[in-house]
């Protein structure tokens, strides 16, 4: 299964029955400060149930001088702040995509954020395997 991540950026791992694809998406610079945008998915392959689960999420970090943006309400300093957004499930797997959507606005990315989802489900279902899609990041 570990051969559905193969072909996509980042670095892949295997540990047991857990895949895992890290992906850094963007990253900005700035004085004495940094800012980075990643893509996290994990699925596990349950072989007695028969089933692939997988979730996905958006991570970014800031760390450094003024980690917050004026709109964050953070004073001025050294800081380090790290946000996460986790994806939905069946109906509501465009909260990814609205993610994504929000941070292209101050990152810019070409990374197709199905494209790693719609490989681990094509190669779960080839395989006779169901395909879970977790919402809660819990796999």
């Amino acid at each position: 299964m570990n051969e559905a991540l193969g072909g996509n950026p980042g670095a892949s791992e295997r540990k047991g029955d857990l895949c895992s694809l890290r992906a850094l998406l963007a990253e900005r610079k700035g004085f004495l400060s940094k800012q980075a945008l990643w893509y996290n998915a994990k699925f596990r392959v349950d072989q007695g149930s028969r089933t692939v689960t997988f979730t996905e999420m958006l991570e970014e970090r800031k760390s450094g001088f003024g980690a917050g943006d004026l709109e964050d309400d953070i004073s001025p300093g050294f800081s380090f702040k790290k946000t996460v957004t986790k994806s939905g499930s069946q109906g509501l797997e465009g909260i990814i995509e609205e993610q994504s959507n929000l941070f292209s606005k101050k990152y810019s990315y070409s990374f197709d954020l199905k494209r790693v989802r719609e490989a681990v489900k094509k190669a779960a279902e080839g395989n006779g395997y169901s395909f879970n899609y977790n919402i809660w990041g819990k796999v």
